[in-house]
């Protein structure tokens, strides 16, 4: 993705941006020194350990490792991709995204985004102004759901009939790529006829796909739009723009079955509500939720298959489990959802249900432990059996540790062998997002590190390397990234710390110079020249040492020349005259 982005745009880019405005607007950030100190936004935490560099465009977390520059922080804490990050920061400083022959998918992505808004806005007209409009609207009255709701989730109605929607728009391959027409032997069709209509949208608003509530006795009762280039059933939550339209940081979200679920509890204030699109609940959806609010409730009928369902979403959720995040589980009364119940018993009794939700440890250890004698040694070892497999998925931290106590006291087992039996059975665990890998705390200062890292705060030193070719004939761990430093540098002297990493994004050497942007290396600006003319002065220590080992081979054999062994001299009497500790590396 980012190659399809010039990199003199996004250099100018890094230039114009302040990512203490970024950052500044969706975290409380607090002077201290010359940088801005927050509470991470990526792991919970009481003391804050989240700084913002105003003079690198960077930013670290000391607790967690997450870090980078504000493209990187808006795709992290917003969910966004890297083109829409970066489309986000042009508008706001007034740059217009460069069109090239390399943005043909892009703008096919945009032709779908416009012919669903127009769909929306085509169901929503139909809603207003169709002859069969009273059956819409007859059924959204009956279930008390007012014209302002109705608008703020752009509610509307798909008439009867085979091609509505198709005449209206008269763009059969768009809509057939967005989902809303489909094929059959006697041609395309409109996918929705007959339905109360329910966009779903991603976090800027932009309509992804449709959910579809039939009018009357039609099958299926739901239909929701099929998998395109912009609809991921798995990444989505229905409700959850508008819930974070209300309230960017919920206290909670709750989480239901169903579309008008969500659209009751919003009729009557409850405006934390979101919906999973007609599949189990994914990872994936329960790491967006967190990334907006500390508590999950996942709402369930409280029938078998509302209970399957709410062991299938607990499990997607243990992955997510990082310390500071709550889930809780809210099984009805048969024969109730949450749009029938809080009608029936009012909010205030809706939220005592919620208050009371049983916590995810006791939903998973009752689960577990369903038809199991715990008070006999097979049943207990029969429990760590069933057990385990989720502990696994935990990932390390307070939570699972205590898990861990719990499951210890339950089957009568020490802690420490439950413990180790984890970490036996630990299957290999995937790298961790960027964002939440922890960074290398006490990096030792080396010369090459040193300098590299000088170079990464002020490009403009590259000058002071006169020949970065005849350094690449050093062996030494670095040096291959210092090169490509020095060139990149000196071709481009204006780039700034934020310019450099975006350059580097997709290079293998990006993490370790984002360990390296967070490095306190305690070079005053002063004495950053001459700090870095002494790293370069032991890079040439160790080219000249390179040299006479040469020579003194050659001098055993007897092959030194006179001009040679002239040389050879003087490296000795530099070797004796360079100072201690010169050649550590």
């Amino acid at each position: 993705m980012a190659g399809r982005i010039p990199d003199q745009f996004i250099d100018e880019l890094m230039h114009r941006v302040d990512i203490v405005d970024i950052i500044g607007e969706r975290l409380e950030l607090r002077r201290v020194g010359s940088n801005l100190h927050a509470r991470c936004p990526f792991h919970a935490e009481k003391t804050p350990s989240f700084t913002v560099s105003p003079s690198k465009q960077f930013y670290h977390c000391f607790g967690c490792g997450a870090h980078g520059t504000a493209i990187r922080f808006l795709m992290e804490y917003d969910r966004m991709d890297f083109r829409e990050a970066v489309e986000y920061l042009a508008q706001r400083v007034g740059m217009e995204l460069p069109r090239t022959a390399q943005d043909t998918a892009g703008q096919r992505l945009e032709l779908l985004y416009e012919v669903l808004k127009r769909a929306m806005q085509q169901f929503q007209h139909w809603l207003r102004q169709h002859p069969e409009r009273n059956l819409a609207v007859d059924y959204l009255r009956q279930r008390g759901v007012s014209g302002e709701i109705a608008a703020e989730y752009g509610l509307g109605f798909a008439p009867g009939g085979g091609s509505n929607l198709l005449r209206a728009l008269r763009n059969e391959q768009l809509l057939l790529a967005a989902g809303l027409a489909a094929r059959s032997e006697r041609g395309l069709y409109d996918r929705f006829r007959q339905r109360i209509m329910f966009p779903i949208r991603d976090r800027r608003g932009r309509v992804l796909g449709f959910g579809g509530r039939v009018l009357g006795d039609g099958q299926p009762k739901y239909l929701n739009s099929p998998e395109t280039a912009v609809f991921h059933k798995g990444r989505e939550l229905y409700g959850l723009y508008e819930c974070l339209r209300m309230d960017p940081r919920p206290k909670r979200l709750i989480v239901v079955e169903g579309y008008m679920d969500v659209v009751a509890l919003a009729q009557f204030g409850l405006r934390e509500a979101v919906a999973t699109l007609g599949t189990a609940t994914s990872t994936r959806q329960v790491e967006r939720l967190f990334q907006h609010t500390s508590t999950v409730v996942f709402c369930f009928d409280g029938d078998q298959a509302g209970r399957q369902a709410a062991w299938r979403a607990l499990e997607a959720a243990l992955p997510a489990m990082r310390d500071g995040r709550q889930a809780f589980f809210l099984f009805l009364q048969e024969g109730h959802d949450p749009d029938s119940l809080i009608r029936s018993e009012g909010v205030a009794a809706f939220e005592q249900r919620l208050q009371q939700a049983q916590p995810l440890s006791q939903v998973f250890f009752a689960q577990v432990a369903e038809d199991i004698d715990i008070s006999s040694v097979d049943g207990r070892a029969r429990l760590v059996e069933r057990a385990m497999p989720g502990l696994r998925r935990l990932p390390p931290g307070i939570f699972r540790g205590m898990m861990l106590e719990q499951l210890a006291e339950l089957a009568k087992v020490h802690v420490a062998r439950l413990e180790a039996m984890l970490e036996d059975g630990t299957p290999p665990r995937p790298a961790l997002a960027p964002a939440a890998r922890p960074a290398a705390q006490g990096l030792t200062r080396r010369p090459i590190r040193l300098a590299i890292a000088l170079l990464l705060q002020r490009p403009q030193l590259a000058k002071l390397v006169t020949n970065p070719q005849r350094l690449a004939e050093l062996n030494v761990p670095g040096m291959d990234l210092f090169i490509d430093m020095v060139r990149l540098a000196g071709a481009e002297p204006s780039l700034n710390t934020a310019g450099i990493l975006e350059r580097f994004r997709d290079s293998p050497h990006a993490a370790a110079l984002g360990k390296l942007a967070a490095w306190e290396h305690a070079v005053p600006d002063e004495g950053m020249e001459a700090e870095f003319k002494g790293a370069l002065a032991w890079m040439e220590r160790l080219l000249d040492e390179k040299r006479l080992q040469y020579l003194d081979e050659r001098l055993r054999q007897g092959d030194l020349s006179e001009a040679e062994l002239r040389e050879w001299q003087e490296l000795l009497r530099r070797r004796h005259t360079a100072p201690s500790g010169a050649n550590t590396l």
